[in-house]
């Protein structure tokens, strides 16, 4: 047989099931499109950020050497003296030069008290309006500010909040609040991605944002005509003398684009994960499709065997099926990537991060990418099949359709498969044994891989009994009918592993992070009934601002509240190790509302002057015990040489390895304008006075919407919902997997009524009704599906055991199997396999009785 007779006849085989063949590429496309819609959103995102960073930034930027991204921990910008642009202006090679301000530690609200910031955690930026904001930025309507009265805010954040001219807005900021009415309206040049934005008068921006007057959080430097930025860059650096960083436009816009993309890869890597999974599960899919169609066309193969072709030819007239059909569903996907990145875009914007299609980013790598995985995928998964196709021998012309089954691969196969589950099941069992958490993943990687491999390969053997097990459950109750839908899934123990292993990949993930998040809530509420002394415990936005603070301190009803701040230092152990240490900086009282159980020395002692804690890992690592003086650095302060009067335990959820001094310490060697804000604090209502104490620190900072005020329960419910939000997203991208694995269902249901025709036709004649037949069809598919189930959330409750085990070495102690989540998981696996049978079902019951029983 030709090449050109083995395109003929794969592309004649392609149309004649050109209906199952669209499921099977239905996944492929799936998939395809998860890939580009990830790698088309994120490129699109950096593409928004790139715009964004170089019109913000000026040919050389100023800035003091201990500026942060981030922000201040002080909620005062750090700032260099109005002297500082004099020097500027009179290095070689500028053009022009003027001080900046910039802040996002700061709040603004409008009339009714209501946040005009970002809602998806987008910064609110306020600073005074320069030259340099003229490139990124038009004034639309009115004037920049020109007293302390007036502010100017972007146009999309009035669009947003409904903001119009004349309306007053209040900005808290670390050196209080105050209030200006709204003189103008900017519009960005380039797409905002969801900062909120206001500008001040330069006088106002100082004093307000930085708290003193002449000072600048940077300089922005334009190059004179034929002064590149490196050479300016030179200039203005030798200009100055100080503690100062020098960055060209180039510089800046990386570093800003740096900070984006850390946070653009976790969700670029993510995304990418989940379609990798689905990709997983389109492979079993894939197979079945294969399998099927080379298992009815075993005579049709046997009579080209037997004129002459190959088991090569059979082999690749198989492939080119194959090829075809990832070449169709990747293109297309492709396509559909796209457009499901223009969705997501549509999705953030709704959520408060405007993205413009204008910034639509395809590069070339993106289809190709795609393209290779689609047409890759789809090749390797059906080269079992048509090995398979290729083996099939003239002689099968002469008998019936189907091939009998190679009993010795299939134990050779149980074989491999036990002793890849054998072997994860050890990995699992070692994991739990670990000391420390680091080495346990590495052995929870490795048996959840070796578990899910090894449960994949011996699935037709666990099918046979799994499904006799569910239909004496299940499927006694409807009589012959039932018997009949037991009997199909039986009949096939490869196909029914196959699908089911399809549906037992999402399933199995859904469990073991379900597993994994119920522990971890059910851990911290074990944790701060344990450990939480406090009523009540405040947090905001960027910590607490100082007006906040004093507020709580003088709400009423309050036996005492707790200050609680995180200070930067560098310490040296008496053994000459040095470390970066963020230390806990707190009032006394903290040693009542987080209880920590003390190894040696008092914890009380530890507030005391000049002296400090250290955790029991620590002290461990660095052989310290109580008595020994370690000498911190404290950032923006003196250094001072503190007395170890406590060894505090590690086996706790909240602050671990926390390290803690007495805020009386952290003033003594840190300015009080250096210090941090409040990281949070914590409050004791009056014995019996709780409900009073509860609405009067409300109450006391109302005016704050940043600031929170939480009783335990209210702080219960927020870790469950923090949690609960995440894995609700990871369910949302594992959907994909699991409606591929439907596909699944439904292919296979599909293929294997056509592959029995006739028999259908013979029970309808010997008095089988459309009804009982659907319903025939249908109990055969939830069994299948419940078979997937019951497997995967089996092996995903055991992968979330193991992974608590670990969680536990980190504090996390109470295992917590969520079983109205697992069983709502398993019902609903039986309304996925009514879904799937749906069409095959309606199909079978119209098959014309005669026809059926001629079928060969």
């Amino acid at each position: 047989m030709s090449a050109n007779t083995v395109m003929k006849t794969s592309l004649r085989n392609f149309f004649a099931h050109k209906g199952r063949m669209a499921l099977s590429a239905v996944a492929v496309l799936l998939s395809v499109a998860f890939v580009c819609g990830t790698l088309v959103f994120t490129d699109t995102m950096n593409t928004t950020f790139d715009k964004l960073f170089a019109a913000t930034s000026s040919d050389v930027t100023v800035s003091p050497k201990a500026a942060r991204s981030e922000g201040s921990d002080t909620g005062r910008p750090e700032s260099m003296p109005a002297s500082t642009l004099t020097q500027v202006k009179r290095a070689d090679g500028v053009k022009s030069a003027e001080g900046a301000v910039s802040s996002m530690n700061v709040t603004v609200v409008d009339a009714d008290n209501k946040n005009m910031g970002s809602e998806n955690g987008g910064p609110t930026i306020a600073g005074n309006w320069t030259r340099n904001d003229l490139r990124s930025m038009d004034i639309t309507s009115g004037h920049a500010p020109r007293g302390p009265t007036e502010v100017m805010v972007d146009s999309d954040t009035a669009d947003k909040h409904h903001l119009k001219m004349g309306d007053e807005l209040r900005t808290i900021a670390a050196t209080g609040d105050f209030r200006a009415k709204i003189v103008g309206i900017a519009s960005f040049k380039v797409t905002n991605p969801g900062a909120a934005v206001v500008y001040f008068d330069t006088a106002t921006a100082q004093r307000e944002l930085i708290g003193r007057s002449g000072r600048f959080t940077q300089i922005n430097v334009a190059a004179a005509t034929g002064v590149s930025d490196t050479v300016l860059k030179k200039n203005v650096a030798a200009s100055l003398d100080g503690p100062y960083k020098f960055q060209t436009q180039k510089e800046t816009a990386d570093a800003n684009r740096k900070d984006v993309g850390s946070f653009m890869d976790v969700i670029k890597y993510a995304m990418l994960g989940f379609a990798g999974i689905a990709f997983l599960v389109g492979i079993f899919l894939i197979i079945n499709t294969f399998s099927m169609l080379v298992a009815q066309r075993t005579r049709e193969i046997g009579l080209m065997r037997a004129i002459g072709s190959s088991r090569k030819q059979v082999n690749r007239s198989v492939l080119v099926e194959a090829l075809l059909l990832g070449v169709f569903g990747s293109v297309i996907g492709v396509g559909a990537g796209v457009g499901l990145a223009v969705g997501l875009m549509k999705m953030m914007s709704a959520a408060g991060m405007d993205l413009s299609t204008d910034d639509l980013t395809v590069k070339w790598t993106t289809p190709v990418v795609g393209l290779l995985l689609g047409i890759v995928v789809t090749v390797f998964a059906a080269y079992i099949p048509a090995r398979r196709a290729g083996k099939v021998s003239p002689m099968a012309a002469l008998r019936d359709a189907g091939t009998p089954a190679d009993v010795r691969a299939g134990v050779v196969r149980a074989l491999i498969g036990l002793v890849l589950t054998g072997g994860g099941g050890f990995a699992l069992y070692t994991a739990t044994q670990a000391a420390k958490a680091s080495e346990g993943s590495l052995w929870l990687g490795v048996g959840i891989v070796a578990t899910l491999i090894g449960f994949v390969v011996i699935g037709p053997l666990l099918a046979g009994g799994v499904v006799r097990v569910i239909s004496a459950v299940l499927l006694r109750m409807f009589g012959s009918v039932g018997r009949m839908a037991e009997r199909n899934a039986l009949r096939n123990p490869r196909r029914t592993g196959a699908t089911g292993a399809a549906l037992m990949i999402g399933l199995a993930l859904v469990a073991c992070l379900s597993v994994v998040g119920s522990s971890m809530v059910a851990s911290a509420t074990s944790e701060l009934d344990k450990s939480v002394g406090a009523d009540f415990i405040v947090e905001g936005q960027n910590g607490l601002k100082p007006q906040a603070a004093e507020a709580l301190k003088k709400a009423p009803y309050v036996s005492h509240v707790t200050e609680v701040k995180y200070v930067k230092t560098k310490l040296t152990t008496p053994g000459g190790t040095k470390e970066d240490e963020e230390l806990v900086a707190a009032t006394p009282t903290y040693a009542q509302d987080l209880r920590r159980e003390t190894i040696a020395g008092e914890l009380s002692a530890a507030y005391g002057k000049n002296a400090m804690s250290v955790g029991s890992e620590f002290a461990t690592k660095n052989h310290l015990k109580v008595g020994d003086t370690m000498n911190v650095a404290f950032e923006r302060g003196r250094t001072a040489d503190l007395k170890i009067a406590a060894i505090t335990s590690d086996d706790t959820t909240f602050d671990k390895g926390a390290m803690y001094i007495g805020l009386a310490t952290a003033k003594q060697y840190v300015p009080a304008g250096q210090l941090p804000l409040n990281g949070m604090m914590f409050a004791k209502a009056d014995s019996g006075k709780a409900d009073q104490a509860y609405k009067a620190l409300k109450a006391s900072v109302a005016s704050d919407p940043t600031v929170h005020v939480k009783d335990q329960t209210d702080y219960k419910q927020t870790l469950k919902d923090q949690i609960g939000q995440l894995l609700n997203m990871i369910y949302g991208l594992l959907a994909l997997a699991i409606i591929v694995a439907v596909l699944g269902v439904v292919n296979t249901l599909a293929l294997s009524v056509v592959e029995r025709t006739r028999e259908i036709g013979l029970m309808r004649a010997i008095g089988l009704s459309r009804r009982q037949l659907r319903r025939m069809i249908r109990l055969e598919s939830v069994v299948i599906a419940l078979f997937g189930a019951l497997i995967g959330l089996g092996l995903g409750m055991g992968w979330g055991a193991t992974a608590q085990k670990l969680l536990a070495l980190e504090g996390l102690n109470v295992l917590e199997i969520p079983w109205p989540t697992i069983i709502g998981v398993f019902i609903g696996s039986a309304f996925v396999g009514l879904f799937a049978a749906l069409v095959p079902a309606f199909r079978a019951g119209r098959m014309n009785v005669l026809n059926a029983i001629a079928t060969e």
